[in-house]
């Protein structure tokens, strides 16, 4: 009942956001520094629902400039994610942390195209901390397990004063990395009896992740699941961080403690060898390709519904021009619509 009541709240917080678009977004975004969780939730709701509104809090989140460190957390569908993460804030909070955030990508409900709330639900046990905001993204059939809209979520929490955010993936069946672009630490999970190192290393694992996570250490097939693991390590090239691997059991907190010492040091060891800051370089490098490669897409789009599209179509399959002279004629078309616009 107490986790049902907090996903009700969740979802109400929500409406009233879907209610406050016409909010002045620097107000939002003053009010949200100052601790306002509702001037929040409406930042969040705006870009994640994108649209000019949208971009407006993205580009005021990113001239503030402040950037939180972030842990990703990502792995196969009932590795015990979220589990682990509740555990894992719990911890961050034991530290002396003033605040924890948590960008939880859950399943796009198919009536509403919202969250589905499942990682709000299973986190129920800090509903009643004031310093641990948890925000549910919903993927919107996005396969790579991350929302387009984590990004400025990212920077709007950043802009927002939180000093460390979690983010959580759906998961797609194999382990998902696009959460290495997203954050600084990346940390997967995997149970025991998980697969053969062939095909985790087809998953791409070795080249996303920070930190490995047995978790439900306690089951067997744990200790082969270990070895696996470090005989993929062994014929990898490493440099000067070697992924750690971590037992689990997050359904207990048994080895909770060692992974998130663990995640402080890999932080750490970025933030002294200058490797933070080429490793944000690149995400924002990623972003830019994202932003542009959407730009020209609906420029094409917008290209196609038009009859010039039709008449080159049909000069092509006249056999009159192939298909790239027929790509240049149009994209050279773009050029000039794009060339006559105001700025």
């Amino acid at each position: 009942m107490a986790a049902l009541s907090y996903a009700r709240r969740a979802m109400t917080a929500d409406r009233t956001a879907d209610r406050s678009r016409d909010a002045d977004p620097a107000g939002l975004l003053a009010a949200a520094s100052a601790g306002d969780r509702l001037a929040l939730a409406r930042l969040l709701s705006a870009v994640e629902r994108g649209g000019p509104r949208g971009r407006q809090v993205a580009g005021l989140a990113y001239r503030d400039g402040a950037v939180a460190p972030t842990v990703g957390i990502t792995g196969a569908p009932g590795a015990g994610k979220s589990t682990l993460t509740g555990r894992l804030v719990a911890e961050a909070r034991a530290s002396g942390l003033g605040q924890v955030a948590v960008l939880a990508v859950d399943p796009s409900s198919p009536f509403t195209g919202g969250a589905i709330l499942g990682d709000r639900i299973r986190m129920q046990d800090h509903a009643l901390d004031h310093g641990v905001y948890i925000r549910s993204l919903a993927t919107r059939g996005h396969l790579g397990g991350l929302t387009v809209a984590v990004p400025e979520a990212l920077r709007v929490l950043s802009a927002a004063g939180m000093p460390l955010v979690f983010v959580e993936t759906v998961g797609v069946g194999q382990v998902e990395v696009e959460v290495a672009s997203a954050t600084d630490t990346t940390v997967v999970v995997v149970n025991p009896r998980w697969g053969d190192a062939v095909q985790a290393n087809k998953a791409g694992l070795l080249e996303v992740a920070d930190l490995f996570v047995i978790n439900k250490a306690d089951m067997p097939g744990a200790r082969e699941t270990r070895r696996d693991l470090e005989q993929m390590l062994d014929m990898s090239a490493v440099g000067d961080w070697r992924p750690p691997i971590v037992d689990t059991v997050a359904s207990t907190g048994d080895g909770v403690a060692v992974l998130w010492s663990e995640i402080r040091r890999h932080q750490e060891l970025l933030a002294a060898g200058g490797i933070l800051a080429e490793r944000r370089r690149r995400r924002l490098e990623q972003e830019l390709r994202r932003v542009l490669m959407a730009r020209i897409a609906a420029e094409a789009d917008r290209l196609l519904a038009a009859d010039g599209f039709r008449s080159v179509a049909d000069e092509v399959a006249g056999g009159r021009i192939d298909p790239y002279d027929a790509a240049d004629r149009l994209l050279a078309e773009v050029g000039r619509a794009a060339g006559n616009r105001p700025t």
